[in-house]
């Protein structure tokens, strides 16, 4: 792996991207983020959405029903992406501005996920 400098997000992104539909429900992501150990998925939507484990546990505290509720009730839409030549120092700068812990990576077609946990294990 390169230095901490000039590691990339391919280095360090979860592949395969795991997708889910927006029609599917809340208990659906849950249960599939659970069983594939990840706090995302990215929601088949045009632009690209992203559905999040924040995002189910915000609509379980705010005391919503989630098992009438489908993923396009609590999905974040038209979510920015990356490149997989991004390098970390700068996906993290871009994920603390914009206030986000998930980015789906682009190239050509969706490619993976890297999450602000994947960023700081490898640069601390």
């Amino acid at each position: 792996m390169p230095s901490q400098d000039q590691a990339i997000v391919e280095d360090v992104m979860s592949t395969p991207l795991v997708t889910i539909a927006p029609d599917a429900t809340v208990v659906e992501a849950a249960k599939e983020m659970r069983e594939r150990d990840i706090s995302a998925l990215l929601v088949t939507t045009a632009p690209p959405s992203i559905v999040t484990s924040t995002d189910i546990i915000a609509a379980v505290s705010e005391e919503r029903d989630t098992s009438q509720l489908d993923v396009a009730d609590i999905m974040t839409e038209s979510v920015e992406t990356v490149p997989p030549d991004l390098r970390l120092v700068e996906t993290a700068a871009m994920m603390e501005n914009f206030g986000i812990n998930h980015l789906p990576v682009v190239e050509d077609d969706f490619v993976g996920m890297i999450s602000s946990t994947d960023i700081t294990a490898t640069l601390s």
